[in-house]
């Protein structure tokens, strides 16, 4: 008679049984699919696991293999989004200019991972980033104070950017939650509320007499960044040709300052006018008395920085923001006689950019010149920065076609 060999029946546990691709593993359920490999063309079977209940392992499984028979499966991971954005900067460290880098290390940390850094990335949904842009929107500022649109749309940029790359290059997620979350309303209205021309003419005569005068008269009249110009040489200026050569930047990385390429990594030729041509003669003139006056003090090298200290060295660039809201204190609120009747408002040296970008689409300069000449790489973003300007000049359009018309034999 044959001898029995291990436990008994009634001790033995039944095994767990794989029914249509669900089985129960420990206290959770799990499924199992095939997937394709794209590149060897070999089926290989993906389980997944840790769901509660048998009903939600199942609708898990239904949908893995319709994403899998599209070729859209994307295998499951506990990442979360914080740990992504981690990742995702260190790998882009070396292709993203410093400055740039470094403000998305401050945005992530002071605005994305507070909100939403403990969700699962595989777990965002459009409906979750809309809600963050409110939140941001409504309190999400130092001492939960509102955060400005244009700040809340570069947290914006810096998520698009991030999931388009899990997207395409991790393939972690199916599809970019950031493109069908609602933005905030508003963006294209990033340059209301700046001076007038008129206002504009007010604060270059309050800074007149001062040393770097020709910066901000240059900024207004060019629509150039202000790292651009911090940048510029005297050998990428032409005044004979009245034009000026933009190819380099400088900005402040962890309070250094540092020098890379322009915000689109292209040179760009800004052509400039006759006032502007007098008024960088001058401040050449200026320059080099400073020069003389320094003797062997002077730190500039011979073909030096167009805009530089008294002693030819770079500027830093926080120093003409504050000596701009400086002007704007001190023209407000004069020592000596009556204040102004009407107070010049807080503006940036961005500002002046804008105000550029404006008059001269008001004007009717075509978008793609404007373009050209804020070195934008696309006349797109020009469009739907200044969107709201460009539908102003297109009421007037109508009218000037319709006074055309009526003058017409």
């Amino acid at each position: 008679m044959p001898r029995k060999t291990g436990k008994p029946a009634s001790s033995r546990k039944a095994r767990p049984r794989l029914r249509d691709g669900v089985m129960k593993r420990g206290s959770t359920w799990s499924y199992v699919i095939r997937v394709r490999d794209p590149e060897t063309g070999v089926s290989k079977p993906k389980w997944v696991g840790g769901f509660v209940t048998e009903e939600e392992a199942k609708a898990a499984r239904d949908e893995a293999r319709v994403k899998a028979r599209r070729g859209e499966y994307i295998d499951r991971t506990t990442i979360t989004v914080a740990q992504y954005l981690d990742e995702w900067l260190e790998a882009h460290a070396v292709e993203i200019k410093p400055r740039t880098l470094a403000g998305y290390h401050t945005m992530v940390r002071l605005y994305i991972k507070p909100h939403i850094g403990d969700l699962r990335l595989q777990a965002v949904r459009p409906a979750q980033i809309t809600k963050l842009y409110r939140d941001l929107l409504a309190s999400g500022g130092e001492g939960g104070k509102p955060l400005s649109v244009s700040t809340v749309m570069r947290v914006h940029a810096i998520l698009h950017k991030a999931f388009a790359d899990a997207v395409l290059v991790d393939e972690l997620i199916p599809s970019n939650p950031a493109e069908r979350a609602k933005r905030p309303k508003g963006l294209v209205r990033e340059a209301d509320g700046i001076w007038t021309p008129a206002q504009l003419r007010v604060f270059l005569q309050a800074v007149r007499e001062h040393r770097l005068f020709a910066f901000y008269h240059l900024a207004a009249y060019t629509g150039a960044r202000r790292g651009e110009l911090l940048a510029l040489r005297w050998s990428n200026v032409d005044l004979d040709g009245k034009r000026i050569t933009i190819g380099g930047s400088a900005g402040v990385v962890k309070g250094r300052r540092i020098e890379g390429t322009t915000k689109s990594g292209r040179s760009r030729v800004v052509t400039i006018d006759d006032e502007t041509v007098a008024v960088l003669r001058e401040h050449r003139k200026a320059q080099l008395a400073e020069q003389f006056q320094a003797g062997e003090a002077w730190r500039g090298a011979e073909d030096g920085y167009v805009f530089t200290t008294e002693r030819g060295e770079p500027i830093h660039p926080d120093s003409v923001g504050w000596l701009m809201t400086k002007t704007i204190r001190a023209y407000n609120n004069p020592p000596q006689g009556p204040k102004p009747a009407e107070p010049l408002p807080h503006a940036r040296v961005h500002d002046l950019r804008h105000i550029h970008a404006t008059t001269l689409l008001l004007a009717g300069v075509p978008v793609h010149v404007v373009a050209a000449r804020l070195g934008h790489a696309d006349p797109a973003i020009t469009l739907r920065v200044y969107a709201h300007v460009i539908r102003s000049a297109e009421v007037a359009a109508a009218d000037v076609f319709a006074k055309v018309m009526s003058g017409a034999v």
